[in-house]
């Protein structure tokens, strides 16, 4: 059993051996298919404006829920002075 373990383990660290090349055009290219610092600025930048826009449109429709919640509130009779009301016509 420690053979099978050792022959194992020595074709395991061979394996890996091979796969530890420096392959430089693997890294340039991986480079290049990376956007700059310019245009991750701009990127978060935009992000930040729509996020800052999109809840500036959430406030302003919530606001305008309330203000509309609120107006029909105005118009609505109080109950108290409907069951005056109706005591007085008795």
């Amino acid at each position: 059993m420690k053979r099978l373990a050792f022959a194992l383990t020595g074709a395991a660290a061979l394996t890996l051996s091979a796969c530890g090349g420096n392959n430089q055009d693997e890294v340039t290219n991986a480079e290049m298919n990376q956007p700059n610092a310019d245009e991750l600025n701009a990127l978060s930048n935009q992000a930040a404006m729509d996020a800052a826009n999109a809840e500036a449109a959430a406030l302003g429709a919530q606001q305008n829920a309330l203000e509309q919640e609120n107006a029909s509130l105005d118009n609505a009779t109080n109950p108290k002075e409907a069951d005056e009301q109706n005591v007085a016509g008795m």
